[in-house]
């Protein structure tokens, strides 16, 4: 049954009805990362940086620092499968000029031809290079992932905790992709998500962990998995109820919780997935913006930043 205007937020309703229920199935893959890569080729997206199996795009401040200080680690959408590190890039320019701090968007290799743990890998050989450069304190890197980049997101700050290492000092994850389990059963909800489904979503962890024992995944790999959650580091988390990651980014905030990890949650009634990049300029997603940056800001400022 197909969802009505009532179901979204008053913000959304336009933007909802613009927006199919999904865009990623195995064909469309090719043509999306295709198109993706074109459309990128020609926008201003940053300075490139290769360092061997992964590259990433530098986004600096109008106001360059003589001293080291934060910075922030992006990790972008296209459920592991598609997507590629410059399509954010006004986003990232408006998170650039709010808070006058770098941003590294990292292009990490794709499920499709490169299953875990290789995605993971590169978003870490990120930070560590991040990390190293002179101009960034290692211990006021956040990083902030979306959607499938959530994921990651939420993996790397797994992967990284104790390990002697850089860690994050927070996480960011925008509704994230944390449980490959939602795909197993029917939603009552499903006529109102839209971009991204459960047969979408079968596709990306498929393809992630393909290789594994998709019923017992490696560590790190599905971050709803992890048996605990001890130690990790402070998290935002934000998500619409139209959303198929709304129950379980709900869930793996609660676990936060109970970890003791001071954990944000930010629940949009009547958002859909991606609705703030699909209208930006939505009250709501302004918003949603604002949230992000305060909790950015304040934990910067936490650790000793005077901005």
């Amino acid at each position: 049954m197909p969802s009505s205007d009532e179901t979204f937020h008053p913000d959304l309703v336009q933007a909802a009805r613009r927006c199919p229920p999904m865009v990623v199935r195995r064909w469309s893959v090719p043509v999306l990362n295709l198109l993706g890569s074109l459309v990128c080729r020609f926008s201003s997206a940053g300075d490139p940086v290769d360092l061997g199996d992964v590259s990433v795009f530098m986004h600096w401040p109008v106001q360059p620092r003589e001293t080291p200080g934060p910075a922030i680690l992006w990790l972008h959408g296209g459920g592991l499968l598609v997507g590629d590190a410059r399509q954010d890039a006004s986003l990232i320019r408006r998170f650039v000029d709010e808070l006058g701090v770098p941003v590294c968007s990292v292009q990490y290799r794709l499920a499709g031809a490169h299953p875990f743990p290789a995605p993971l890998d590169d978003c870490r050989s990120a930070l560590d290079w991040l990390a190293a450069r002179p101009d960034v304190d290692p211990s006021m890197i956040a990083v902030l992932g979306i959607s499938a980049g959530g994921g990651l997101a939420a993996g790397l700050a797994q992967l990284c905790r104790g390990s002697g290492g850089v860690e994050p000092c927070l996480q960011v994850l925008v509704y994230p992709m944390l449980d490959d389990r939602s795909s197993d059963a029917p939603h009552p909800d499903e006529a109102s998500y839209r971009l991204w489904d459960r047969r979408s979503n079968r596709l990306g962890w498929g393809q992630y962990l393909r290789g594994h024992d998709q019923s017992a995944p490696p560590p790190c790999a599905v971050p709803s998995r992890m048996a605990s959650l001890e130690g990790l580091p402070p998290a935002w988390i934000g998500v619409g109820t139209c959303d198929l990651f709304h129950d379980e980014d709900l869930a793996y905030a609660r676990r936060l919780e109970a970890s003791g990890v001071p954990t944000e949650l930010v629940v949009v009634e009547g958002g859909f997935h991606a609705f703030d990049t699909v209208d930006p300029e939505a009250d709501v997603s302004r918003a949603f913006f604002r949230s992000q940056v305060g909790a950015i800001r304040s934990r910067f400022l936490a650790l000793g930043w005077t901005g």
